[in-house]
């Protein structure tokens, strides 16, 4: 017994450090699980956010080119009404499909910047399909859906935690028209 009794506190060694090396292998086998987890949702995520401001930059140049021929000036090539009805169409199922892995995968506040690109972007629809016959209002329609893709696009980098600052395109936007109005052809950069 006595012989035992020496070799408890080696024995009990042992035992102590199988217990913390299958503790610590285990929440390192779990950390590295969350962290391959979070970058999967992640890229599925921006694919789910990408492919979602596509489908609504299609309905946006649609509407842009349905009312080209009703906007003087326009720099937009005029479609075909029947044709523009269609295509219209099309890209209204690609969105609502798109939609649904956005709700899946989006956070809430990417969600409602999405919400809120799409509101301003039916509106421009409602200048195609005659719904509204403002044109004064057009611009600042133009604005807005500028200013909603701007928010959007901030959500979904805060949601993916791209840095990298502010890539706001509105502004820029704003300028490239008034440098239009002035002159044929814009000079970027000043």
């Amino acid at each position: 017994m006595g012989q035992f009794l020496a070799q408890l506190p080696a024995l009990l060694g042992v035992v102590v450090g199988a217990l913390a090396t299958l503790a610590t292998t285990r929440a390192t086998d779990r950390a590295r699980w969350k962290r391959e987890m979070e970058m999967r949702w992640d890229a599925q995520r921006l694919e789910a956010y990408m492919e979602y401001g596509a489908r609504l930059k299609d309905l946006s140049t649609l509407a842009f080119r349905a009312t080209a021929g009703k906007r003087p000036g326009s720099r937009n090539k005029l479609i075909d009404p029947a044709l523009a009805d269609q295509l219209y169409a099309e890209a209204e199922a690609n969105r609502t499909r798109s939609w649904e892995r956005v709700l899946l995968m989006g956070d809430a506040a990417t969600v409602d910047a999405a919400r809120r690109w799409r509101v301003t972007i039916a509106r421009l629809h409602d200048y195609a399909q005659g719904v509204t016959d403002d044109w004064d209002g057009w611009e600042p329609a133009v604005r807005r859906v500028d200013d909603a893709r701007d928010a959007y696009y901030q959500a979904a980098r805060h949601s993916l935690r791209v840095g990298g600052g502010d890539v706001a395109q509105s502004a820029f936007l704003r300028k490239m028209d008034e440098l239009r109005k002035g002159r044929e052809t814009p000079i970027l950069g000043e």
